[in-house]
């Protein structure tokens, strides 16, 4: 009688699978460039190429009749890092140049500007270009900001301001205090990175085999699927992690981003994340069967929803609620808030572990049907 399958010769069996699969990817020149090479690319360009941040805001500074208020006002805003002012001579001049997009704002000094600013009425025009509705959002909001600094500032030196008597300000600002978008759109890179290692790559493993035809080859062996399953995880696994690393250390060396929570902790809710898309990868290539279609289908349900729908780069409560609640069927949003607060917050554990929880419940699921899909069968 023969006897059964051994530990030891299922390890074997194992490690050569993985051996043969990790051989199949460092010759594979598309893998190491989404593996290597992407994560760093892909860092630099949201990094330095996408910001919310608004730096020399070109403004249109119309003064309709001069004083010693509307000079130092104008001066507020020349001293500003966030504004270039340009003096026009009238409204008509201005927004001549509004509409031909060589200002995106217009502040306007009325001609009894300073006689009302000595009654505590005065009243200043702001013109926004609302084409982008973000920028002008931050346009009208730098510019109140650097009218009120010039207020608090001229009635310190003895020339009472309407609207703030006898109150002073003090702003701080938490978990961001260098107040760059980069502090919080680069983390979000890490979602991206993982999300394309792990989903997109794992998504054409076995339909790439279905379509050589080498699955049905493994038919003959007694390679168990469980086997197959970890022989294409475990090296997407390790190509996701050095994905990590990169990332991460992008993040502290070209960026200055904090980590503010534990390196360990990191490593654990990536790798959950990891195993998710690991896992919706394998469930889409098993059942496609096709390179083309596993591709399409990856894109559509992972990096898309990943891109716009977790709150990286949109918050999510500013959306729909019908749109909220579907944001909670996809993995990334989890993910994200997971980063966002231990880059910038810290090991806040009664946001991290429900997320990680979610992530959790998401790989082991994902796997079981990824291993339940695989059959050792050609039809």
């Amino acid at each position: 009688m023969s006897s059964g399958p051994t530990p030891g010769s299922s390890l074997r069996r194992l490690l050569a699978l993985t051996r043969k699969e990790t051989w199949q990817i460092l010759r594979d020149p598309s893998a190491i460039a989404i593996g290597v090479v992407l994560p760093l690319l892909m860092l630099i360009l949201f990094g330095y190429g996408l910001s919310f941040d608004i730096r020399n805001l070109p403004v249109a500074v119309v003064v309709e009749q001069a004083s010693d208020e509307t000079t130092s006002a104008e001066a507020a805003l020349r001293l500003s890092r966030y504004f270039v002012v340009h003096p026009t001579r009238t409204m008509a001049d201005a927004q001549r140049r509004l509409a031909a997009h060589e200002v995106n704002a217009i502040l306007r000094f009325p001609p009894d500007f300073a006689r009302d600013l000595a009654r505590g009425e005065a009243t200043l025009q702001l013109v926004v270009n609302a084409s982008e509705a973000n920028t002008a959002r931050m346009a009208a909001a730098y510019v109140r900001g650097a009218i009120s600094t010039w207020q608090a500032r001229d009635a310190h030196d003895g020339h009472p301001a309407p609207e703030i008597p006898n109150v002073t300000l003090e702003q701080r600002l938490w978990f961001n205090e260098a107040n760059r978008s980069q502090w919080f759109l680069v983390p979000g890179v890490i979602v991206l990175v993982m999300t394309l290692i792990g989903a997109l790559l794992t998504s054409l493993v076995i339909a790439r085999e279905w379509e050589r035809g080498t699955f049905e080859a493994l038919f003959a062996t007694p390679v168990r699927r469980g086997e197959i399953l970890l022989s294409k995880i475990i090296p997407y696994f390790a190509m996701g992690m050095l994905g990590l690393a990169l990332s991460v250390v992008g993040s502290q060396v070209l960026f200055g981003v904090p980590l503010r929570g534990s390196l360990w902790l990191l490593v654990l809710v990536s790798s959950l994340y990891l195993l998710v898309a690991l896992g919706i990868g394998l469930v889409i290539s098993t059942k496609t069967r096709s390179q083309f279609l596993a591709n399409q289908i990856t894109f559509l349900v992972t990096f898309l929803p990943a891109t716009m729908l977790s709150g990286f780069i949109f918050d999510i409560r500013s959306m729909p609620v019908a749109l909220q609640f579907i944001t909670q069927v996809f993995p990334a949003r989890y993910f994200v808030s997971s980063l966002q607060t231990l880059f910038l917050v810290g090991d806040v554990w009664a946001l991290v572990l429900p997320d990680a929880a979610v992530l959790a419940a998401m790989a082991a699921v994902l796997m079981g049907i990824a291993y339940r899909s695989t059959h050792k069968r050609i039809a």
